[in-house]
Parts: structure tokens; sequence; C-alpha cells
């Protein structure tokens, strides 16, 4: 096994960054490139010492190069002169120095975790030092140069799942937490690390294979047969329990998957009825182009925004009308392959003036998604202004609002969250869409197999179902998966993570 490292912190200035180095040789390294706090003073001193320079010339095996030289051989398990035997989850402070020229690089603290008490399970040291690209990618140098390798995209999580120390539920949700954007993300997060999600596909998968056992023992003992097995009582459990637990995790990640993903929102409607200052109103920022000249938005323009608590993907896209312009016209595919993929649309008219024939076109174009009536320009009409809507479209929630003076948002933002309700849940163990597929696979083979008792078929079959209801669920939490997968669910992780 390798020794891994990579730099643990964002890019960028700050007030701390980590160097993280995992592996059998983390300490060895970590001990040729650290020096402690008076190994660190001393070497300065040596660096300006009567003693180091005679005529030019070094002298060799001065006062400070002779106590430098023995702190150097000191290894971590040996005494030191001043934090004595250095111990695992402990902080020292000290320096990294480069010893081919002599160099201080930074002064950092330094944490040992022995193996298996660390993330991994391996031996690990992490170096805090300051936070600068140029410190850090220095660091980060010599410690390749003394033996470790870069780590790849997020090696150090999968070495912790490959060593047992989490199980793949909640190696996924180190990635969900580092991505979480509101509040119940981050619930949702922090219950699969701590192993909620491992808990409910063991409790389901051991009663399939304790049925499975029974029918094995069937198979084996067929005259025994109507002594080992109580088809009643099976179909019972599979029906009862087993069914039934599947389908509240399919529901929950039906009602409750745009928690971890994001509810995508989209405005749609003609060119120049305020899409995109509706859009900057709720980001509170100037991200998208108006003007007063229709079909400004060319493409599709996204950015993420918390509503309520909800994880909210907003999207602004081109007017839909007829065009002859060829950019335009791309602009107007991209928004329709947009409303396909939307799962709630903004459909915006211009309140000031009467509804056209291009607002007829939009409604239809869209009528199919989960709509929300936005009539903008509210401040250019009278107070009791009504808008006088088609029968044909129906009861769409209707918001009445002004981009321009921000008016009627807080109404808007309830609206949205409404629209989101029937996805909230109350438990926080939902799956993502690797969990779904296995969960759709598995209840498949359960039912299955639950029908196959229920007419008398052959137990050989019962089992094959059975394995393979089990097989989906171990590959949930790690146990069946194949390394192409784990590959891909790792590959989304960050360098350090």
């Amino acid at each position: 096994m390798t020794t891994i490292a990579a730099i643990a912190t964002p890019p960028g200035t700050g007030g701390i960054g980590i160097i993280k180095i995992s592996g059998p040789d983390a300490l060895k390294i970590a001990n040729a490139v650290f020096r402690s706090k008076a190994e660190c003073r001393d070497r300065k001193r040596v660096e300006n010492s009567f003693y180091e320079c005679k005529d030019g010339k070094r002298v060799e095996n001065s006062f400070y190069e002779c106590r430098d030289r023995k702190r150097v051989e000191n290894s971590f398990y040996n005494t030191d002169a001043e934090s004595g035997k250095r111990q695992s989850h402990h902080l020292y402070h000290g320096c990294i120095a480069d010893d081919a020229d002599n160099r201080i690089i930074d002064e950092v603290l330094l944490t040992l975790m022995f193996a298996p008490h660390s993330y991994t399970r391996e031996d690990v040291a992490e170096i805090q030092a300051h936070s600068g690209p140029a410190v850090l990618r220095a660091i980060l140098e010599l410690v390749l140069k003394k033996g470790a390798v870069l780590a790849e995209p997020g090696e150090f999580t999968k070495r912790a799942y490959l060593n047992g120390r989490i199980d793949l539920t909640q190696a996924e949700a180190v990635m969900d937490i580092v991505a979480a954007k509101t509040e119940k993300s981050l619930e949702i997060a922090a219950a699969q690390i701590r192993g909620g999600m491992k808990k409910h596909i063991e409790s389901v998968r051991d009663d399939l294979i304790g049925i499975l056992t029974e029918t094995e023992a069937a198979i084996d003992f067929p005259e025994d047969a109507g002594e080992t097995l109580n088809a009643d009582a099976i179909t019972e459990i599979l029906e009862n329990r087993v069914i039934r637990q599947l389908k509240v995790l399919l529901s929950q990640y039906e009602n409750a998957r745009f928690l971890r993903e994001g509810l995508s929102v989209l405005i749609a409607g003609k060119p120049n009825v305020g899409k995109s200052s509706l859009m900057n109103c709720l980001l509170q920022k100037d991200r998208a182009i108006v003007t007063p000249v229709p079909g400004t938005t060319r493409d599709i323009i996204e950015e993420t925004l918390n509503i309520r608590g909800i994880p909210v993907i907003l999207t602004d896209t081109a007017g839909l009308h007829e065009s002859r312009d060829p950019v335009e016209i791309l602009g107007i595919k991209k928004t329709r392959e947009g409303i396909c993929q939307a799962d709630l649309i903004l459909f915006m008219v211009d309140s000031s003036e009467p509804l056209t024939a291009t607002d007829e076109a939009v409604y239809e174009s869209i009528r199919h998604k989960k709509l929300i009536l936005l009539a903008n320009k509210s401040d250019l009409r009278p107070d009791n202004f009504k808008l006088d809507i088609p029968d044909s479209w129906g009861k769409i929630p209707l918001v009445n609002i002004s981009a321009l003076y921000e008016r009627g948002l807080d109404e808007l933002k309830d609206l949205i969250a409404e629209a989101a309700g029937c996805f909230h849940t109350e438990s926080p163990l939902i799956p993502n869409l690797r969990h779904k597929s296995a969960l759709e696979r598995s209840f498949e083979a359960v039912s299955a197999a639950a029908d196959a008792i229920k007419a008398s078929m052959p137990f050989e079959l019962v089992s094959i179902d059975l394995q393979e209801a089990i097989d989906a669920l171990g590959e949930i939490i790690g146990i069946t998966v194949k390394p192409d997968v784990l590959d891909q669910i790792f590959s989304r992780f960050c360098i350090g993570k």
C-alpha cells in the first residue's frame, strides 16, 4: 500500500491550510520534514552563527550542528528533548524544513494519528500551515519528494471504506456534507454519516438472509420442507416488513430528493416580461443582464439559492417566441430542453398589458409541468386590477409581483416552498439516485419471490429472487459493489478528501 498525500483545504489564501498524509510511511515522511520548535530555533542560530563560518568556510560539527544532527536522527517514537515521546492525537508546534537547501518553509502545527485510530485506519499525519498556494505547494512537493504519492480524488475516504471504518453510504455522505447548501441537506447527510441508512438496509437485508437460509434448507432437505419452511409466515415477512420498508425508502427518495439534489426551478415567458430582473432580485445580485431590448437573454443562466430551507437551482431562460435570429433560436431550443428537466416552472407574464397569443403559446408548451403564474410589472397597473386568465389555463397559483421594486417576493418564496412541500419528509434517511436504483431492483426481486411462494413455485426459483434482492441491498452499503462503481463514486470527490 502506498502512502498518499494531498492538500486537504480549498485553494486560495486563508488562515490555515492542511496537508494530509496517510499510509504506512506517513509518520516516517512527516518525521523527515518536521522540526520541533527548538530545532527550528537552533536551525536559525546555525544560519547566523559565528561557528558557521570561519574564513568563509563552514565549520563542521559545530555545537549547534551536533545538537541539530542528534535531533534530526530522533524518530517520532524516540524521546524528544522538548516534548517527550510524541503521541497520537496531539498537536506539536514546529516548522517544516527542507534539508536539501537548509530552508525553513513555514511554522506549522503537526497532528499524528496512529493506526487504526484515524480517518483511514492507517497512520495519518496532518500538517497545519499558513494557507496560501505557494507555501502549501512547497510543503506538498517536499512531502512527495520524501516518498509519498499524490492522492487521487476521494482516495482518503475510499481507504476509510476499504479499511472497514465506514460503509459506502457513509462515504457518500461525506461528499453530501461538503456539498450541503441548506440545514435540511446537512441534516440528511449527517444522518447518513452516522450510519442511519446502513442500519436500515442491514435490517431489511437480515430479514431476507433469514428467509433465504430457510428456503435453501428446504431445497437441501425437501422431505423436511413442511417442517422447516412456513410459506405463510415467510410471505407475511416479505409483504408486511421487507416490501413495506422498501416502499418507504423509495417514497422518501421521490418525496425529498430535492433536499439533496436541489429543486430545479425555471423562469419561462415571452421576451421582455422581466425574467432576468426576477432572477437578479431573488439572488440579490446582478447575475443576468437586463435591458429594455427583447431577446437580451440568449443562453441558460443557472444559480443556486436557499428558499425557505430548500436548495433551489434557479434558471433564467431565453424568451419563448417565433424568431429568425439563429443565435436566439439556439437559446429558445435550450429553453425548451430546460423545461423538460425542470421540477417547477415560474410562468411570467406582463400584467401591465393584456395577455397575448405569445403568452398562450408559452403556456401550451409548459402546461404539463408544475406551474406558478407570475403577474409581473404590477407597479404599472391599478391596485384593483385583475388579470384576465383564460379558463383553459385552469387553477394555477398566482402571485402579483414587481421584479423592479421587489414586490411580492415573499409570497413567491412561500409558494415555491409550498410547491416543494410534497417533497418534504420527516425521516432524514433519503436515498440518493444510486440507492434508488438498487432499492428498485431489490423491491422487484422481493415481490417476485413473494409471488412465487404464493404460487407454490419451486424453492430454487424463490431462492434466486431472494439472492438478487440481497445482492442489490449489498450494493448500497458496499458489500457487493463492483470496482467500476466504486471508482465512479469516489471520482466525484475533491482531492484531499
